[in-house]
């Protein structure tokens, strides 16, 4: 009898793209225009993305576009903080003090503030395209191509 194995990266098919944005806009402008000078639509989607920490709950806001191609747009805030009450452990000290704690949807682009998520994308998709496009917008101080095969936790882009 032969025993056959499948392999889960058999499954795994990378259609997406990723782009990295540093801005200090907020997400609704920078989603603004970028819908202006892409010709795109992102609209806020109304279910952020959860994230746990130790700390707590953390959330990225999230735009979103589909295009009459089914291509996907995802526009993802990178950098998020959580405020969470530390006990002092003192007796005559209120009872606890405020901390914030940045959290990153990928630790490992700590500097990077949105991430561009693109997929679906068809086979004569220029993603360089859209970064010279990005770049073009004078809030946003570089933008460049993400490659996802050196990412740790590329598994917190499954949304």
């Amino acid at each position: 009898m032969a025993i056959h194995k499948l392999s889960i990266d058999d499954f795994i098919t990378i259609d997406y793209g990723l782009v990295a944005i540093h801005s200090s806009l907020e997400d609704s402008r920078l989603a603004y225009f970028i819908n202006r000078e892409l010709g795109i639509l992102l609209e806020k989607s109304p279910v952020d993305i959860a994230f746990s920490i130790s700390e707590g709950e953390s959330g990225f806001s999230r735009f979103v576009y589909e295009d009459p191609d089914e291509t996907f747009w995802n526009l993802v805030q990178n950098k998020n903080s959580v405020v969470s009450t530390q006990s002092t452990g003192s007796l005559f000290a209120p009872s606890g003090i405020n901390v914030a704690t940045s959290t990153f949807l990928l630790p490992e682009l700590k500097k990077v503030d949105y991430i561009l998520k693109i997929e679906n994308t068809p086979d004569v998709f220029a993603l360089d395209t859209v970064v010279e496009s990005l770049l073009s917008i004078k809030h946003i101080a570089t933008a460049y191509t993400i490659d996802h095969h050196k990412l740790k936790s590329k598994n917190n882009l499954i949304f």
